[in-house]
């Protein structure tokens, strides 16, 4: 019988089609809590003919146990940065992907953490749920600067968002949309120097990549206004955890909110976990149970469709060719 591994435990847990739709296969489902190290990795991949993953480690070395049974990776997401694409590409096993399926609860995360911090707002519950009624002032949103790293689908709902709320809206991005900025009064900035030292808030929305990791770091900290909060609803390791854990003591960084850690789940010392200004949110930005149906189903009609031999929807490495399997 045709195995299936499934990791991702927002799929898992998630009640909706995507369920049915995978049972409806046929094929044998192997379930794991994700996201697994690559140790963990190793043990399940032995025996499997196709894999909906998550944010579990996916190195050469796994990939080299999964062959030559493994036939197709569906990401559920759109982040392969835990996965060795380039090994992907040349043992040639097809990597599919779910984009365009989350923007909108990653944009309405990023603007939770933002109101959190400059609200106050997990200061004002706490006292409240303790009995007291201490309250601190906080400050509005209207006619700051948003500065956004990464002005794809995220960021471009990001933007919209910030807009709506009266925010003076900069932007950077080396694949620029100009009708986009023009149609929504998005300003273009030409340096990260520049939207550094510009932005009240910095919201990051682009890829981990080598250029991108520590991207938030004491250098670039250094260039910010005193106070600026940043926002990580994209990957950890774009911030540099024990940089931006000094600034915050420090108050050259006001507050930062993140969805994301550089070691998921963090140590019980993790350095963010206990800072009053700093937000940390378990990696649930596009965890709603729309978007998780929306990813989820598109992860299972991906798998389905490049099984079968058929063109599935989206493909990080499409000069792949997809062979039926079943």
């Amino acid at each position: 019988m045709t195995k299936i591994l499934l990791t991702t435990t927002s799929f898992q847990d998630t009640p909706g089609e995507h369920h049915q739709l995978l049972a409806a296969t046929g094929w044998e489902i192997i379930r794991a809590r994700g996201p697994l190290n690559e140790a963990d990795t190793l043990a399940l991949v032995g025996d499997i003919d196709g894999y909906i993953c998550g944010d579990d480690l996916i190195t050469r070395q796994v990939l080299e146990q999964a062959r030559p049974k493994l036939k197709v990776i569906s990401k559920y997401g759109i982040g392969v940065d835990k996965i060795d694409v380039k090994a992907c590409t040349e043992f040639g096993l097809p990597l599919l992907f779910t984009p365009g399926v989350n923007h909108t609860t990653v944009a309405e995360h990023t603007f939770l953490l933002l109101l959190a911090l400059e609200k106050n707002f997990l200061f004002h519950t706490d006292s409240t749920r303790a009995g007291g009624w201490k309250r601190k002032t906080g400050h509005e949103l209207l006619e700051k600067t948003i500065g956004i790293v990464g002005l794809g689908r995220i960021g471009k709902e990001v933007a919209l968002r910030a807009r709506a709320f009266g925010m003076n809206v900069i932007g950077f991005d080396v694949y620029w949309d100009e009708k986009f900025a023009t149609q929504h009064g998005v300003k273009r900035v030409a340096t990260l120097d520049e939207i550094f030292a510009a932005a009240d808030y910095l919201s990051l929305h682009t890829n981990l990549t080598p250029e991108t990791r520590d991207l938030v770091c004491a250098k670039s900290i250094a260039k910010m206004k005193k106070g600026v909060l940043i926002l990580n609803c994209a990957r950890g390791e774009i911030v540099h955890t024990a940089n931006i854990a000094a600034a915050l003591k420090s108050g050259q960084v006001g507050g930062y909110g993140t969805d994301v850690l550089d070691a998921e789940p963090p140590a019980a010392d993790h350095p963010l976990l206990q800072l009053p200004n700093c937000i940390v949110t378990p990696h649930i930005g596009s965890r709603t149970y729309e978007s998780v149906v929306r990813q989820a189903t598109a992860a299972v009609t991906n798998l389905i469709r490049a099984m079968h031999g058929e063109k599935p929807l989206a493909q990080i490495n499409p000069e792949v060719p997809v062979k039926k399997v079943v």
